[in-house]
């Protein structure tokens, strides 16, 4: 069968881009890629579906992927069904005992599944799990304080149920990942008490990766990554430039806990945290298996 020009100039280019990858499948082959899913990403349908196709990619070329995955806006949705307010203290949502179970339920349940689906229908094994199964995220209370502005007393803030991962057992990921499945984690843990705690996905995932000695992290966000004072994108930062860049207030406002998040991950083993831009298609390809990738690399020296 004979091709047309079009059809020809397609597969060159397409033939290209093979060879050009090949590099960089070699670098990451057999290595741990923690991706924490989110966002605009999550949102966005077509999005949804070019992430489960990535995902499933990376591990029929032999990396392991594991995935932590977000849900606010469902755990909004079924809220204001359930007519249950709630309110946020620096991003973090206070949660008293009945939302602790929505969230569990929203979280270890249809998004879990959802997600999972995702890589399932694009031709890889996943399962859907919680950071409970296992007890594999071991989790205390977190705890913040507020400075009162006119005497400047500081006290204690109650978020609830909110907590922060305090030991990763990493036995059921490695059992998953050896046997071809890949993890999809929701971010919920457990204390020693049998208690539940809703996690902030970032967190789970930063500590997930770092438990891992994962290569990298991805932290997909709706940023392009870091920007200095210029707004222009940073390729890449030291862990020691991210400190100064937040000491200096370059790195400010939403983006001070995401860079922390990386800085634990990197402190805990992982090699390197990126902040990837989760709006461009094929994010997490173009950051591994391109020289170019859409975000901001952050490595632990």
């Amino acid at each position: 069968m004979s091709l047309s020009d079009d059809d020809l100039r397609k597969a060159r280019e397409q033939a290209s881009v093979l060879a050009d990858a090949l590099p960089f499948l070699r670098r990451y082959a057999g290595d741990t890629i923690v991706i924490k899913y989110g966002g605009h990403a999550m949102g966005d349908s077509t999005l949804a579906d070019a992430f489960g196709h990535d995902v499933a990619l990376l591990k029929l070329v032999g990396v392991n992927p594991v995935v932590v995955h977000g849900g606010g806006p469902q755990i909004n949705s079924m809220l204001d069904r359930l007519q249950i307010k709630s309110s946020f203290v620096d991003g973090l949502r206070i949660t008293d005992a009945a939302m602790v179970d929505v969230i569990e339920m929203v979280l270890s349940g249809s998004v879990n599944k959802q997600v999972a689906a995702l890589i399932n229908r694009a031709g890889a094994l996943a399962a859907g799990i919680s950071g409970k199964d296992g007890g594999m995220i071991r989790a205390t209370k977190l705890t913040r304080t507020v400075r009162d502005p006119d005497s400047h007393i500081e006290r204690a803030l109650d978020l609830g149920f909110v907590g922060q991962p305090s030991a990763i057992d990493t036995r059921i990921l490695y059992a998953l990942s050896g046997s071809g499945v890949i993890p999809v984690i929701a971010p919920v843990g457990v204390g020693e008490d049998g208690q539940t705690y809703n996690i902030n996905a970032d967190t789970a995932a930063g500590a997930v990766a770092g438990a891992l000695n994962a290569t990298r992290l991805l932290m997909l966000t709706d940023v392009p990554g870091v920007l200095d004072e210029n707004k222009q994108l940073i390729p890449e930062l030291s862990a020691e430039e991210a400190r100064r860049g937040i000491a200096s207030g370059m790195i400010s406002g939403g983006m001070i806990p995401k860079v922390e998040t990386c800085l634990d991950a990197v402190k805990a083993g992982a090699r390197a945290a990126v902040i990837l831009d989760g709006r461009v298609p094929h994010a997490c390809l173009l950051e591994l298996f391109t020289s170019g990738g859409p975000g901001t690399l952050i490595r632990a020296a």
